[in-house]
C-alpha cells in the first residue's frame, strides 16, 4: 500500500486519534484550533438539517467530545437556531480545552436531567466519543433510552454515545443516530457493526491534522484499514494481448457428490468471471454426468474419487489455485480430500464452508500445517464456522473486537483469514487488517458464499497477493449485491463482476 492510501484508507483507534491530536499540537496547531474546527463541522452538519428558528438540543458531555458541543451550539444560536443546552456532570469540573469552549457559550447549561429533547428537530449528542470503554450508566443512560423511544432525528459527534468506536460494540444502550460526524480519519466503529448501523449516516471532516506529519517515521501506524480500490487494485491481473488461458490462471474447485452440484459450479464460475482462463469440478464419480448436463461448457469436470486420485491428478494436472469447500461434503473423503488440499504446500488454495468444518474437526493439525505451507491460503469462515475452527483460542472468544479476532486467527494459521458478515475483516498474519463496507442485505442468499470463494480463487490463480485478492473478492462481491439489489440470486452474481471489474481497473489507470 502507498502512503496515498495510508492517508486516505487508515482507520484509528480512539488512542490513536487522540496521538494524532498530541502531535498536531506542538506543530503549532492548539488543541481549542482542532476543538473549534470540529465543533464548526457539527454546526454545518446540523444547519443542513434545520431552518432558522427551530430547536435543537445540544447533549455535551464532561470531555472534549461535549467541548465540541460547545462550540457547535454557540455556533448555531448565532445562525438563527434555538439552542438549548444540557451538560452531564458540573461545569466547574470541565478542564482544558472543554473548559475553554464552554466558556464561549453564553446560554443557560442546563443539568442532564432537565433536558426536554420532545418537541426539536434535532439533538447532538456530544456526551460521549469514540473513546469510551464502559456501558453508559444512570441519568445518561436513560437519556439516551429517551431519545431512542422518541425516535428523534441524532446527529453524534464522533460516535455515538455508547458504542465503542474501535470495535463498535455497545456493553448497554447506545444512541441511535441518523448522522455522525467524525474527523480526520474513520475509526473501525464506524464500519464494524452494531456501530455502523448506530451512526447512521458518516460524514469524514478535515480539521487541520497534517498526515504526512502524523503518520510519518516515528508517527502513528494506523491501526487498520478501510478495504475499497486503492488498497489493492494496483495488483489486480492484468493480461497482455498474446496470453493464453494457462496463462490466466487455471483453478480447480473440489466438490462433493449428488446432493450438491450447484455451489462448486458458483465458485467455479465466479473465478471465470474474475478472469481465470480455466476452472475444473473435481466431483464423484458418480456426479460426473450431472455436471456435464449442467453446463455452462465453459466449466469443464473430472472424477476424482479420494485423496489419492487428487493427489495424482495434481500431481500431473497444471492448476494455479484450489477451491475446496462448497458442497464438498462432511463425510470421510471430504476429510480427506481437506487435509490432502493442506499439505499440497505449493498450491495457492481457499478453504470454504465444508472445509472449514472438516479443518475443526482437529485445529491443532490445522494450525500447525497452515505455517508449513509454501504458497499463500485463505480461509473463508461465517461466525459460526470461524468458532468451529477458532473457538478453542481465547484471543478469538466472542466479546472481543472481531478485527482482533480475525488478526489472531490469521497469526495462528499462517493464512488469510476473511471473517465473513455484514462487516467482513479481512486478516494476514503479517498483521494487515481491512475491514469492508460494501455489501448488501440482498447478498444474505443461499451460494452467495460459494461466489466469494471463486473470486478470491480466480484471483489467485492469476497471481494476485493472497491479501490483495481476499479484499478485492471482499469488495468486488459487496458492490454486485449492491447493483443487482434485492431478489438476486448467487447465480446473478459473477455476471455482475466483468463490469465492476472494468470500472475499478478504469480508477487505477487515471490515479
Amino acid at each position: 500500500m502507498t502512503a496515498a492510501d495510508l492517508d486516505s484508507l487508515a482507520l484509528l483507534t480512539a488512542a490513536q486519534m487522540a496521538a494524532c491530536d498530541a502531535a498536531t499540537i506542538p506543530a503549532g496547531t492548539k488543541g481549542i484550533v482542532l476543538m473549534e474546527r470540529a465543533g464548526r463541522a457539527v454546526a454545518e452538519a446540523a444547519l443542513r438539517r434545520t431552518t432558522p428558528g427551530e430547536r435543537i438540543l445540544v447533549l455535551c458531555g464532561p470531555g472534549n467530545n461535549g467541548g465540541d458541543g460547545f462550540v457547535a451550539a454557540r455556533l448555531l444560536a448565532a445562525e438563527g437556531r434555538a439552542v438549548s443546552l444540557a451538560l452531564a456532570g458540573d461545569p466547574a469540573a470541565l478542564r482544558g480545552d472543554a473548559a475553554l469552549a464552554a466558556g464561549g457559550w453564553s446560554g443557560a447549561v442546563l443539568p442532564l436531567a432537565e433536558a426536554s429533547p420532545e418537541g426539536c428537530s434535532l439533538v447532538i449528542d456530544a456526551l460521549f466519543g469514540a473513546g469510551l470503554s464502559r456501558p453508559l450508566e444512570g441519568e445518561v443512560a436513560a437519556m439516551v433510552t429517551r431519545l431512542n423511544r422518541l425516535a428523534l432525528p441524532v446527529l453524534a459527534v464522533d460516535m455515538p454515545s455508547g458504542a465503542s468506536g474501535d470495535s463498535g460494540l455497545a456493553a448497554g444502550v447506545a444512541v441511535q443516530a441518523a448522522e455522525t460526524v467524525t474527523f480526520f480519519r474513520l475509526k473501525p466503529g464506524h464500519l464494524l457493526h452494531p456501530g455502523r448501523a448506530l451512526c447512521g449516516a458518516v460524514t469524514l471532516a478535515d480539521i487541520g491534522i497534517d498526515p504526512a506529519h502524523v503518520f510519518g517515521p516515528g508517527g502513528v501506524t494506523p491501526y487498520a484499514c478501510r478495504n475499497a480500490p486503492g488498497l489493492w487494485q494496483v495488483e489486480l491481473p492484468r493480461h497482455g494481448e498474446a496470453t493464453h488461458k494457462f496463462g490466466r490462471g487455471a483453478v480447480l474447485v473440489a466438490a462433493g457428490g449428488l446432493a450438491g452440484v450447484g455451489a462448486p459450479r458458483l465458485g467455479a464460475r465466479a473465478a471465470l468471471r474474475s478472469g481465470a482462463g480455466l476452472a475444473t469440478i473435481l466431483c464423484t464419480p458418480d456426479a460426473l454426468p450431472v455436471h456435464a448436463a449442467r453446463g455452462p461448457d465453459a466449466v469443464m469436470q473430472v472424477a476424482i474419487a479420494d485423496e489419492v486420485a487428487l493427489d495424482e491428478l495434481l500431481d500431473t494436472r497444471r492448476a494455479e489455485a484450489l477451491l475446496i469447500g462448497p458442497a464438498l461434503g462432511l463425510d470421510e473423503r471430504g476429510h480427506a480430500l481437506t487435509l490432502a488440499a493442506l499439505r499440497r504446500a505449493t498450491l495457492p488454495a481457499v478453504f470454504d464452508a465444508d472445509a472449514v468444518t472438516h479443518l475443526a474437526r482437529d485445529p491443532e493439525l490445522a494450525m500447525q500445517a497452515g505455517p508449513a505451507r509454501q504458497a499463500p491460503f485463505v480461509l473463508t469462515p461465517h461466525e459460526g464456522e470461524f468458532m468451529r475452527l477458532f473457538g478453542h483460542v481465547a484471543a478469538c472468544a466472542p466479546g472481543l473486537a472481531k478485527p482482533e479476532r480475525a488478526a489472531a486467527a490469521a497469526r495462528l494459521s499462517g493464512g488469510i483469514v476473511v471473517l465473513k458478515g455484514a462487516d467482513s475483516v479481512i486478516a494476514a498474519p503479517d498483521g494487515r487488517l481491512a475491514i469492508n463496507a460494501t455489501g448488501s442485505p440482498a447478498l444474505a442468499t443461499a451460494g452467495s458464499g460459494d461466489v466469494l470463494g471463486g473470486i478470491i480463487t480466480g484471483l489467485l490463480a492469476q497471481g494476485m497477493p493472497a491479501f490483495e485478492a481476499a479484499c478485492a473478492a471482499v469488495y468486488l462481491h459487496g458492490r454486485a449485491g449492491e447493483r443487482l439489489g434485492m431478489g438476486l440470486i448467487a447465480d446473478e452474481l459473477p455476471e455482475a463482476l466483468p463490469p465492476l471489474l472494468v470500472e475499478v481497473r478504469g480508477q487505477a489507470s487515471h490515479d
